[in-house]
């Protein structure tokens, strides 16, 4: 039976452009970004630190995927966008995951993932967190004059039933709550929430702690808190107060704001009435608040 499957395909030239198409291009990947992960955890050493903490019951002459890889394998699956555990059922297989981990070998199953996630804990996070923080610190040559923190919540919507998801209205979907703190682009805390709880639960403890750790490092350094309306509450802006910590937040609406700003919006609104185009106009009103205390 002769051979008909061609091992090249040629094809006519373009000018001096030679076309040539083969056939033993081996295994390929499309996930060259692993690669550029791998380089940056070498260079951070982050996954490597945080895998020193995480708890690992097994029997060490059973194990074959290290702690350390298999945080690797999870994290740069998610960088790629490969949300779902079952996408490693093939991801074990591809060289450049491989590589990405420092193994000749077929990387975890999803099993295997799956019982590796379950095994974190609220002090291996916490731990977690206090590394990240750790780097952020160290990433400074000098001490900072001055620190803005922004907290925000934001959606993580959910395709099942996992456990703790609930339907948000705002979001229109079902739905976790995480918060996040961010200092210019460096991350500082990812705290996983239900959509069903207030946007600022525990964020009052969360700058609590973060404040301590960031004056422990730099006693002089100026901190200040930011956050939109959903973070505009008694508790944390009184705490601020009381600890020299400056605020930018918004606010909700409220008759005494609509009447202070009432000269403004009536001029955006006749421009947007003449023009339809979007107006933003600014203006600066005096507002204070006797007392962020409810009673």
């Amino acid at each position: 039976m002769p051979n008909c499957t061609a091992s090249r395909v040629p094809f006519s030239k373009f000018k001096r452009r030679e076309l040539e198409v083969n056939f033993d291009g081996g295994d390929v990947s499309s996930d060259g970004g692993l690669l550029l992960l791998r380089e940056v955890e070498k260079r951070l050493g982050l996954l490597k630190q945080v895998a020193e903490i995480l708890p690992d019951p097994r029997n060490p002459t059973l194990v074959r995927h290290t702690t350390e890889q298999l945080l690797k394998q999870r994290v740069f699956g998610l960088c790629q966008g490969y949300e779902d555990l079952n996408d490693h059922d093939s991801m074990r297989d591809d060289l450049t995951m491989q590589t990405a981990l420092e193994r000749d070998t077929a990387a975890a199953s999803s099993p295997t993932l799956c019982r590796f996630e379950n095994r974190a804990d609220r002090a291996a996070a916490i731990a977690a967190h206090r590394i990240v923080v750790d780097q952020f610190i160290a990433s400074f040559q000098e001490a900072p004059d001055e620190l803005t923190l922004d907290f925000d919540a934001t959606d993580d919507l959910v395709h099942g039933n996992q456990e703790g998801r609930h339907f948000s209205a705002y979001y229109n979907g079902y739905c976790f709550l995480p918060l996040y703190v961010f200092c210019g682009e460096q991350l500082l805390t990812a705290y996983l929430r239900p959509a069903s709880r207030d946007a600022a639960l525990h964020a009052a403890a969360i700058l609590k702690l973060l404040v301590r750790r960031l004056r422990q490092a730099w006693p002089n350094v100026r901190i200040v808190f930011r956050g939109d309306s959903g973070f505009c509450r008694p508790l944390l802006l009184s705490w601020c107060e009381r600890n020299g910590i400056g605020y930018v937040v918004g606010l909700a609406k409220n008759s005494r704001l609509l009447a202070l700003s009432a000269q403004w919006r009536d001029t955006a609104a006749r421009t947007f009435a003449t023009t339809q185009v979007s107006q933003r106009h600014f203006g600066e009103v005096f507002y204070a608040a006797g007392s962020w205390n409810r009673t």
